[in-house]
């Protein structure tokens, strides 16, 4: 199993409306992502924007591809795409890797 960790940063003027959209992510967005491999995913998020994700996946390419795919995607997308900063296209395009350095089971 792939674990993937990355960062993106959230407007500060956006976090109380961002928090409150996970508090219900839609059910066939959650249904799309187990579906097309993205478990234990978790999200974080930082006072000052920081947000941290953290997943785990066979293939990080291959669910990203699959995801993309899917029309909750492009919706969800289209509508978290104006809650970060520096962004060059759409959130989920915007996910860079972090390498992994230590890792204890």
């Amino acid at each position: 199993m792939q674990r993937v960790c990355f960062l993106l940063k959230v407007r500060p003027e956006r976090l109380a409306e961002y928090r409150e959209r996970h508090r219900e992510v839609w059910p066939e967005m959650r249904e799309a992502l187990s579906r097309t491999g993205w478990h234990n995913y978790s999200l974080f998020l930082r006072d000052d924007g920081l947000l941290v994700g953290y997943l785990e996946t066979e293939d990080f390419e291959a669910a990203q591809k699959a995801m993309a795919e899917t029309e909750v995607n492009a919706r969800w997308q289209a509508e978290m795409a104006p809650f970060f900063e520096n962004l060059d296209g759409r959130p989920d395009e915007g996910m860079k890797p972090l390498t992994e350095v230590f890792h204890l089971d």
